[in-house]
């Protein structure tokens, strides 16, 4: 795409906002006081995470730092479906388009993860 630029960091500066916006928006009891803490920190990691995983000091470094991105995706993912199932927000159908950028972006770090890890091996064998 010529002139459009894909950015990820502000992918996920928009879905770190959109996870803050869900977790003040459970009630505000002990289970969704536990699950509003549970999902903020696993729901904005990955925006910090990615930033550094761009500073990382080496090839093997950026793939790790990208893991942990890929891990807190799947962390709030069963958080939101847990906010669902129960629900902790009505309708729980508020959720979907969240949790499906959630599907999203674990597939994008799935990739990137693959390639960086080829990429490496790669370089190892030239």
């Amino acid at each position: 795409m010529v002139g459009r630029k894909y950015d990820l960091e502000d992918r996920l500066l928009d879905y770190a906002a959109r996870i803050i916006r869900l977790a003040e928006s459970l009630p505000k009891t002990q289970t969704g006081n536990h699950i509003s803490g549970q999902l903020l920190r696993s729901g904005t990691s990955p925006l910090f995470n990615h930033g550094e995983a761009q500073s990382a000091e080496s090839p093997k470094d950026f793939v790790h730092k990208m893991k942990i991105c890929l891990k807190e995706l799947r962390e709030t993912h069963r958080c939101l479906l847990l906010i669902q199932h129960v629900p902790l927000i009505k309708p729980p159908s508020k959720a979907d388009d969240l949790i499906s950028e959630t599907v999203e972006l674990i597939r994008i770090f799935v990739t990137s993860i693959k390639t960086a890890e080829k990429r490496g091996k790669l370089k190892k064998h030239s």
